[in-house]
């Protein structure tokens, strides 16, 4: 599990990419400082893809890097545009 603290308490969050024919599936976001850290996810059978993050309250903005495209959550029903076009995921922690 990647734990990603910044004082305080922190949160278990999973987060899955279900996609057979990827060969890399990479999470992002405002708390991986985007690209500078991303976390990768395992690759389950079913092609189904995972990781568990250590989060703090708030609201946080993430995609997906599969294979080396931004892909968006489709569980995600949360979303924000971001300044590229296009939009982030959000998912509020309590």
């Amino acid at each position: 599990m990647a734990s990603l603290r910044n004082g305080g308490n922190t949160r278990a969050q999973g987060f899955t990419f279900r996609d057979p024919n990827a060969t890399n599936v990479q999470l992002v976001g405002d708390f991986t400082h985007w690209q500078e850290h991303p976390i990768a996810l395992q690759k389950e059978a079913g092609g189904v893809w995972r990781a568990s993050v250590e989060l703090s309250p708030g609201t946080h903005h993430y995609r997906f890097l599969v294979d080396g495209e931004w892909r968006d959550d489709p569980e995600c029903s949360v979303r924000v545009p971001n300044p590229f076009g296009g939009q982030n995921m959000a998912r509020k922690v309590a």
